[in-house]
């Protein structure tokens, strides 16, 4: 039921749906949507909580288990992709909200929160000696979760990288990439 009505949202704007719109994708009537859920605020707090539940036991643990950034930074990359994959509709929704109710507002927040974390963790990284210096950290986060956040756009299940190759390839990128002294031409 909540995957329909997160489809609903992402299709239409969360502002933009109605009561009615979920009902009929579900084929339900509007009462029986309330017998589920009390608002469309409520629907839309519920999947958020999926998706920003699942990012943050992915930092939590990571910090749970190392001290050392450069491992935290891999856990997270890697275990974020595994969110992306599996959460796919419920990340669209959050990375297309507009911030136009409270509910829009507290999620990005805790999106902002999530970013501030990892860039944190570069700037450890950095300061251990395991990031280029000339990397500024807030880019380094926004960068990772750029790309992160762009597997919504055309990861598919059917696909022929599963996540976890997805993960491992997302991983390298990112560890080239931001590898002290890895810095090359492309002319």
């Amino acid at each position: 039921m909540l995957e329909v009505i997160v489809q609903v949202f992402t299709d239409h704007g969360y502002d933009a749906s109605s009561l009615g719109m979920i009902a009929d994708r579900l084929g339900l009537s509007k009462s029986a949507v309330y017998h589920h859920f009390a608002s469309k605020s409520e629907m839309l707090e519920i999947a958020l909580q999926r998706v920003l539940g699942e990012l943050e036991r992915v930092f939590d643990e990571a910090e749970a288990q190392s001290d050392d950034a450069v491992l935290q930074i891999r856990s997270i990359v890697r275990n974020a992709v595994l969110v992306a994959c599996a959460q796919q509709s419920y990340l669209t929704l959050l990375l297309r909200l507009h911030g136009n109710s409270d509910v829009e507002l507290r999620a990005l927040e805790r999106r902002r929160a999530l970013t501030a974390r990892l860039r944190e963790m570069f700037v450890q990284a950095r300061a251990d000696g395991a990031l280029r210096d000339d990397l500024d950290p807030g880019l380094a986060a926004r960068f990772t979760f750029g790309l992160v956040n762009s597997l919504v756009e055309w990861y598919r299940p059917d696909g022929p990288d599963t996540p976890e190759e997805l993960a491992d390839a997302v991983l390298g990128y990112v560890r080239t990439g931001l590898r002290v002294n890895e810095v090359r031409d492309f002319r």
